[in-house]
């Protein structure tokens, strides 16, 4: 596997592209009962390779990701051969608060002397989608294009 299963709320809000899935590899209702019953490890395995499946979509079109914190925003651009970076940090000592989009727009408005940034870029040290899959584990988020330009143009 390469990703992940994905859980029994994302299975069933696939249940539809599953179920053609299991179709395609000629395991019509009965057959796939039957294999629940006997043999759950090659149950286990054709939804793995859904689920990788299902993974890689969602991942291909993803632009962006975002990490918020009380202390620190990171908001990231997935190019096809780059990812770009804009990091937002609260200098030590200071009270700003990065946690929401709201204190993140209030402190860049009314505290930005209270804030470093930087920009960055850099290029894939691993398959694009992977490091997606990596960053979304690690706790990112979807963010959106508006956000991005927004930041951009702040700082």
């Amino acid at each position: 596997m390469k990703y992940r299963l994905l859980t029994t709320e994302e299975l069933k809000f696939f249940e539809d592209e599953l179920k053609q899935f299991l179709i395609v590899n000629g395991f019509h209702d009965k057959e796939w009962r039957e294999i629940n019953k006997t043999d759950k490890s090659k149950a286990k395995s054709l939804v793995g390779v859904f689920s990788d499946t299902i993974l890689q979509k969602v991942y291909q079109k993803i632009e962006y990701l975002e990490h918020r914190s009380e202390t620190s925003f990171l908001i990231f651009k997935f190019n096809k051969e780059k990812i770009n970076l804009i990091s937002l940090n609260r200098k030590s000592g200071e009270q700003v608060n990065f946690s929401t989009p709201e204190l993140i727009q209030k402190s860049i408005v009314n505290y930005s002397h209270q804030i470093t940034y930087f920009k960055k870029d850099k290029d894939y040290t691993k398959e694009r989608e992977m490091e997606i899959h990596e960053m979304i584990e690690g706790g990112c988020v979807n963010s959106t294009k508006e956000f991005w330009e927004l930041l951009s143009k702040s700082i």
